[in-house]
């Protein structure tokens, strides 16, 4: 729906790729399919989970064993988006460095994009 022709809408780091393949692998599942939902103090979450199958209308982002499954409704948001997966001391988790952000909560849970008043005037 909402790709550029002969490019990934996201893409995906060496550790991202290999922490997708990790959960898919232990789930037995098609793909990890990524989203966005309303909520937090900025406006909007991403959502994420394993996925048994591709749904009719994501869009399917491969690298190695890695698949990632873009759900409808994030689609425009996600566009130009950097999966990365960065473990540190005290916590560990995917990071989506995503252009299209233009505020986020001080926790870093909730975003806010540029064009989410535009998209909640049309819902």
């Amino acid at each position: 729906m909402f790709n550029v022709p002969g490019q990934d809408p996201v893409t995906m780091t060496d550790a991202a790729v290999a922490q997708i393949a990790k959960l898919m692998a232990r789930e037995d599942a098609d793909g990890f399919r990524i989203g966005v939902k309303k909520g937090g103090c900025a406006g909007m979450e991403y959502t994420m989970e394993v996925a048994a199958e591709a749904g009719p209308m994501d869009i399917v982002v491969e690298n190695g064993p890695a698949r990632v499954l873009i759900a409808p409704m994030a689609q425009m948001f996600m566009l130009g988006t950097e999966i990365d997966y960065e473990t540190g001391l005290l916590e560990s988790g995917f990071k989506f460095r995503n252009p299209n952000v233009v505020e986020a909560c001080g926790c870093g849970e909730s975003i806010k994009f540029a064009d989410m008043d535009a998209a909640d005037a049309k819902a």
